[in-house]
């Protein structure tokens, strides 16, 4: 079975070190926030100007002016810190972003990401996608393995306009955990049920398969 919105977050959680800066991108990394272990200490980052991002609310806790860079409500841990966009600019430009979590269109074998546009269709502009990949060496992409019409978004070239080049080293989606290195994906971990054979058909890049893959685990 692919793996849900809510795992996949979970499984990103796992990456998770004590003392992290970690920035949630729109989508399924903003769920991460749920989902940090217990026993570390990381202080998640909103592009819009809040570092020291919790949980999502409670319906009692809703503050409307409390919101993420998708603009939905979220709480404030103790110690939070709230400036502006420029500030927060500085920090991901500056490289002081630990672990950048995010998601994409399609990702492709040499570690390019095409994330921020579709041709014909209307769009709001790139966001801060191009300043996380440009500012951020640790990255995490989260995404679909496939579209619905079951076609590949782990391909040999990116097809959309880019927005890096060479920037990504990690992809979870809701079938695999796979890393980047020397020009292929390398198939890490397994979404629990999901046969390789399947992982394989929906890769249209290069993709090497170790002798033993795992399921992925959850705790």
């Amino acid at each position: 079975m692919a793996l849900t919105r809510e795992q996949m977050a979970q499984r990103v959680a796992q990456e998770l070190k004590d003392g992290f800066y970690v920035n949630l991108g729109i989508g399924i990394p903003t769920l991460v926030a749920n989902y940090v272990p217990e026993g570390i200490d990381v202080m998640l980052q909103s592009e819009n100007g809040l570092l020291g991002m919790g949980r999502f609310p409670t319906e009692d806790e809703v503050d409307p002016d409390m919101i993420n860079a998708g603009k939905q409500t979220v709480t404030a841990r103790p110690g939070a810190a709230i400036f502006n966009s420029a500030e927060s600019f500085a920090m991901i430009r500056g490289g002081h972003v630990d672990l950048t979590v995010l998601g994409a269109f399609e990702v492709d074998q040499e570690g390019n990401i095409a994330s921020w546009m579709v041709p014909g269709k209307l769009i709001k502009g790139m966001g801060g996608a191009m300043d996380l990949v440009a500012g951020a060496e640790n990255i995490i992409c989260t995404m679909t393995h496939a579209s619905k019409h079951g076609e590949s978004k782990l391909l040999e070239k990116c097809t959309l306009p880019l927005t890096g080049a060479g920037c990504i080293n990690r992809v979870l989606t809701d079938l695999a955990y796979l890393e980047i290195e020397n020009g292929a994906f390398i198939l890490k971990e397994r979404a629990p049920g999901v046969s390789v054979e399947e992982i394989v058909e929906k890769t249209a890049g290069k993709l090497i398969v170790p002798d033993h893959v795992p399921e992925m685990t959850f705790d």
